[in-house]
């Protein structure tokens, strides 16, 4: 039997695919959370902007502040849909990835166990012959 995997650069290979994938997803998530924040934010802008209008220049001026910050809003609402998909892609990436690497690590592991049990029964048999050749030899001298 092989001692060596045979398939240890392709599981090498899947794993570092699997990693890129991790990161990709670890900064989709990253990128998702950073527009959810912002949109929070700005929505709680949005709701706390009540100041008092005194003129009608407060009021064109608040009525401009309110248009800015809903298209604001409605830009960042766009923004964490794209994260949102770019996310779920990445998800998927990275499942695929993984999926693809875990066939392997289990070949791996089985080949790893099959190597195993080959040493531990060579080891057993070297032993039996051991004990064999040590019992004829003092069996033959007993009845000697």
């Amino acid at each position: 039997m092989n001692r060596q995997f045979s398939l240890a650069g392709l599981l090498r290979l899947r794993q570092i695919q699997q990693d890129q994938a991790a990161t990709g997803l670890a900064s989709a998530r990253s990128r998702s959370s950073s527009v959810r924040a912002r949109e929070a934010s700005a929505r709680r802008e949005l709701a706390a902007g009540d100041a008092p209008i005194s003129s009608s220049a407060s009021l064109r001026a608040v009525a401009a502040a309110r248009s800015a910050s809903h298209s604001m809003l409605a830009d960042l609402q766009n923004m964490a849909r794209l994260a949102d998909t770019e996310e779920a892609t990445a998800r998927a990436e990275f499942v695929a990835a993984r999926t693809r690497s875990v066939g392997l690590e289990k070949l791996q592991a089985r080949h790893t166990a099959e190597v195993h049990t080959a040493d531990l029964r060579s080891e057993q048999s070297a032993l039996d012959e051991i004990a064999s050749t040590v019992w004829h030899r003092d069996g033959q001298g007993m009845k000697s």
